[in-house]
């Protein structure tokens, strides 16, 4: 049993915190996962994309039986104030295909999960329908498996890619299962050299905010942070 369970999407946003923790494989409905397990905490990089996450969610809360599962990782911003390599608690996780959302106890603002890579114009939508600060592809997918197995929720984000980020649209190179396709897309900027500065930018970027977000989770007690109290449609806030 682990007290607390990160999940990530891809391991470039938190290699500079595993690389010396214990590596495991073990299975879960039919899929095999990579644990990486330091004291009480294990963490799991379950691919991009709610399915993805919501299903490597489900594996770590059946193999290790955590207090908390803490959503972890790369954020872009949707206020044009962010900056690469802030760190984001939200207060609240908002699912934007149903507008379903999960209330934390502490934070400041509002992540949204959103179904792509936002571009800047999708961005501003969602800051606008969602009055959010930023959004990623998964948390909300975490929460879900987290509450339905009654089980703490928790979030904490790192500004990748800031509000004016621009870049083609990156679905093509994820597979079904959540797995980025570095050999499509290095293959696809390399003959695109209109596209270099931007890929440039893109890894200084992640970089930065890997480093910051795994200095952050060094640093912090994960128990401590904000914890899910409840869960309610977007709708009944609206009631309210």
């Amino acid at each position: 049993m682990s007290k607390i369970a990160i999940v990530a999407a891809l391991e470039r946003e938190v290699r500079p915190l595993i690389k010396e923790w214990r590596v495991s494989e073990k299975e879960a409905g039919g899929r095999r996962f990579r644990f990486f397990e330091k004291d009480d905490i294990v963490l799991v990089c379950g691919g991009i994309g709610a399915e993805a996450a919501r299903r490597a969610a489900e594996a770590v809360i059946a193999l290790y039986a955590p207090k908390v599962v803490c959503s972890a990782g790369f954020a872009g911003a949707l206020d044009p104030d962010l900056r690469v390599a802030d760190i984001i608690q939200p207060r609240r996780v908002i699912n934007a295909s149903d507008g379903s959302s999960v209330n934390l106890n502490r934070g400041e603002g509002v992540l949204v999960s959103f179904g792509a890579v936002a571009s800047p114009a999708q961005k501003a939508k969602l800051r606008d329908s969602f009055s959010a600060q930023a959004v990623d592809m998964e948390a909300a997918s975490v929460a879900r498996a987290a509450e339905a197995r009654g089980v703490g929720f928790a979030a904490v984000k790192v500004i990748s890619d800031e509000f004016d980020f621009s870049f083609p649209a990156m679905e093509r190179f994820v597979d079904p299962s959540g797995r980025f396709l570095e050999g499509r897309f290095a293959w696809f900027a390399a003959v695109r050299p209109w596209l270099w500065p931007q890929v440039l930018r893109l890894a200084r970027n992640s970089g930065r905010a890997s480093r910051a977000l795994c200095d952050w989770l060094r640093k912090t007690d994960v128990a401590s942070t904000p914890v899910s109290s409840d869960a309610q449609s977007l709708e009944a806030m609206n009631r309210q």
